[in-house]
């Protein structure tokens, strides 16, 4: 593989608009971002879009089905070895490809990468991170764990502030990450056992610049850069926040219209709705990076559509020219972050 152009394996299955709104993500992305897409799924399936696209000069990877939604992940993924997300993973593993973006089971694709990449030296468990925006323009609040690990210890939390930090600095430009803890009030005190342990090992690490506790109205505040909290809180505060987006561009068709004056207005406020709806819609972002594994893997929302997924290949390509596994890797070295094997094992 060349140094110079990323090679990205597109789960061409996974997702509710697969493979159309897939394929015509990665051929954006193949235009625009100069990098090299590789289509892994059903070939014919995948032939057609192509031809509608016109375009048929791409990479295709055979695979034999995909992983439901309603299947149990680990078991699924070990009785469908030549699943979309197993053969895009595979691609990775064998170093032919640089990255995996996948649209399908989020449970699935985790699973995925941790029996075929394995972990980073150092790290228990990977996080999925996900990217808001915040009340202060082009300052955005990376928030992890958002759905990887439903219940977490504090040394994992620890590990995330610390994975979180590296990305920040590196990927979104911020030269020291404030580093926040999800938690029901300021003080240091206050929260469950998980939060009062996790706030004590973060306070006293020197590799993360943590300020405290942040509580719900503070994470979209701007006051922080990466958010720590376990997966259950960070999936909730996800889905949350991107229905409070939709719902704001809601309101903004409906109402702006309304009469001669309104539409005169919708008219000359054109390119500044254009980028509210960048600043808070969740398809601008693609996804959520699976921080911990060895291997780059962006795990995009199930209802993707071209857009999200071509902005899922775009994240994909920063943490891959910014060397974000390389730098985790290399912050791990002789830090002593690991628990026992049987704490660290993946749930079936």
């Amino acid at each position: 593989m060349g140094a110079t152009r990323a090679r990205i394996a597109i789960d061409a299955m996974g997702g509710d608009y697969a493979p159309t709104e897939i394929v015509a993500g990665a051929l954006r992305a193949r235009e625009e971002l100069g990098v090299e897409v590789v289509l892994v799924g059903d070939p014919q399936q995948i032939k057609s879009v192509l031809h509608q696209n016109r375009l048929d000069q791409i990479a295709i990877v055979p695979a034999e089905g995909t992983v439901e939604m309603h299947e149990e992940p680990l078991s699924a993924i070990k009785r469908k070895p030549k699943a979309s997300i197993n053969v895009a993973m595979d691609l990775v593993k064998q170093k032919q490809a640089d990255a995996v973006v996948s649209a399908g089971h989020s449970g699935a694709a985790m699973a995925a990468a941790l029996l075929r990449l394995g972990r980073l030296r150092g790290i228990d468990r990977p996080a999925i991170g996900a990217v808001l925006p915040t009340m202060i323009a082009s300052k955005p609040v990376l928030i992890l764990d958002v759905g990887a690990n439903v219940d977490c210890r504090p040394k994992f939390l620890e590990q995330f502030a610390l994975m979180g930090t590296i990305y920040s600095q590196y990927v979104l430009g911020i030269v020291q990450p404030k580093v926040g803890l999800l938690n029901i009030g300021e003080e240091e005190s206050k929260g469950n056992d998980l939060a009062v342990k996790t706030h004590q090992l973060l306070k006293v690490n020197n590799n993360i610049s943590f300020i405290g506790n942040a509580e719900g109205r503070d994470v979209l505040s701007g006051q922080f850069d990466v958010i720590v909290c376990d997966g259950f809180a960070g999936n909730v505060l996800l889905k949350f926040a991107e229905a409070v987006g939709e719902v704001a561009i809601q309101i903004l068709r409906e109402e702006l219209p309304q009469g001669l004056h309104g539409q005169i207005g919708t008219a000359l406020l054109k390119s500044n709705l254009k980028r509210i709806k960048q600043r808070i819609d969740h398809a601008e972002h693609g996804g959520g990076l699976l921080l911990g594994v060895a291997g780059v893997c962006i795990i995009s929302h199930g209802s993707s559509q071209a857009p999200s997924i071509f902005n899922a290949i775009r994240l994909a390509k920063e943490a891959i020219d910014n060397q974000v596994l390389e730098r985790i890797q290399s912050q791990n070295r002789g830090v002593n972050l690991e628990v026992t094997d049987q704490e660290s094992g993946i749930r079936g």
